[in-house]
């Protein structure tokens, strides 16, 4: 049988697709991450292959190209939901001090142990295989956190997204210190503070000129147009060692906020209707863009999964050690920044799409041979399944909180509903 023939793979992509539609409706009613649907999906997949006796695949090029679109995706889906108010002045100062304070102490602690427990790994080394396992997935997160209250939800939106940007960031000036051409031959702090400066102020610049002469394109087929160029911004960024997200994270934010960004004499430049037409337009297109390509990608990553080295020692004590510094990291940032109410923020914590991607951004000259992967699947399904439950819990306790506030007298439902929130 040709599984890999031309229709059959248009039957077998159409399926995967209406199959993940279905996975994120039962991820709604039971708090299952549609992500373990999917990677469970792909570890089926994988089984139908090898029971075909179909020639062993390299998936890798195919989840690196995924994977890089997938983000940029849904950076510019999660920047398209930020408003810059003075509302959200306190909550968005929190969410980024939280990712980044958050990111560094994981990281910094990840690194030690990974060195203690790992031959030949220098620090250098233990940093960099340490960033990716430190990063919060706004893939998992962002599509998971839709049923929670406005304020906890808008929460992991910003921290997540904050997660993504900040630590890609930090991988790649920790790469950049190996050396050589490719890594931007050993920048210094200063010098990458100063690429990141740039980056902020051309992305600035492309965010006015893309949003100024789209509204004046008559063609009804620009939006792609929009994507294509923020695809060659982001490629062309990465080639010059820029930060590139930030690229696509300023663009989604000036949109977003046209009013704020274009204001005085920029103001006469701004059609706002039909500005607001290409927000409206590039929401809709991200959103469904995302969804796609995170389907394919995490279906992808189950069919390269092997499940070999779960059952060794080392690792399950290693991820042990990793997954309790996640979440003592995060219950001390939680405790002293927002209080008491941390549930189920605690536990939103998962790993997933840019942990894998930067997995395999590893550069050759920093790769060590006793790192074994299944550490990385370990920390992916582990973190995933921690939320998994304490959203079930959550929603469960909300729907108890509900049950008991409809069974109470009308006056004292008046005088104590306030409190549940």
């Amino acid at each position: 049988m040709d599984v890999i023939s031309p229709y059959n793979l248009l039957i077998e992509t159409s399926v995967i697709l209406i199959v993940s539609f279905f996975f994120g409706e039962v991820s709604k009613k039971t708090s299952i991450p549609s992500v373990i649907l999917l990677i469970a999906l792909g570890i089926v997949a994988k089984l139908i292959l090898d029971y075909f006796d179909v020639e062993e695949l390299n998936f890798l090029p195919l989840l690196e190209i995924l994977g890089i679109v997938g983000l940029i995706m849904i950076v510019l889906e999660a920047a398209l939901e930020l408003k810059l108010t003075k509302e959200n002045i306190a909550p968005i100062s929190i969410a980024l001090a939280i990712a980044l304070v958050g990111l560094l102490l994981s990281t910094w602690l990840t690194a030690i142990v990974l060195k203690y427990f790992i031959a030949d790994m220098s620090n250098l080394q233990a940093w960099i295989y340490a960033t990716p396992l430190s990063i919060l997935s706004s893939a998992i997160i962002i599509p998971s956190v839709i049923d929670l209250k406005k304020v906890k939800k808008e929460f992991h939106i910003y921290e997540s997204t904050f997660s993504d940007i900040l630590g890609i960031m930090l991988f790649y000036f920790l790469t950049s210190q190996l050396g050589g051409e490719d890594h931007g031959g050993g920048a210094s702090l200063s010098s990458y503070g100063l690429t990141v400066l740039l980056t902020i102020v051309l992305s600035i610049i492309f965010s006015y000129l893309i949003v100024i002469v789209f509204q004046n394109i008559r063609s009804n087929v620009k939006l792609f147009l929009l994507i294509s160029v923020l695809l060659l911004l982001y490629a062309v960024g990465k080639k010059m060692h820029l930060s590139s997200l930030i690229i696509i994270l300023i663009f989604g934010l000036v949109i977003s906020n046209m009013p704020l960004f274009f204001q005085g004499k920029l103001a006469k430049l701004l059609k706002p209707e039909k500005a607001h037409h290409i927000y409206e337009g590039l929401h809709v297109i991200t959103m469904e863009t995302a969804f796609v390509v995170r389907t394919f990608f995490f279906v992808v990553f189950g069919m390269t999964i092997s499940f070999g080295d779960l059952s060794n020692p080392m690792v399950i004590g290693i991820s042990i050690l990793l997954l309790l510094i996640i979440y003592v990291v995060r219950f001390l940032l939680l405790r002293v920044s927002i209080g008491t109410d941390i549930i189920p923020q605690l536990f939103i914590a998962p790993r997933g799409l840019i942990t894998i991607l930067l997995f395999y951004a590893i550069p050759e000259t920093a790769h060590v041979e006793g790192f074994n992967q299944g550490i990385l699947l370990f920390i992916i399904i582990g973190t995933s399944i921690i939320m998994t439950f304490s959203m079930i819990y959550n929603k469960r306790r909300s729907s108890t909180a509900i049950r008991q506030v409809k069974s109470l007298p009308v006056d004292t439902v008046r005088w104590k509903a306030p409190g549940l929130d």
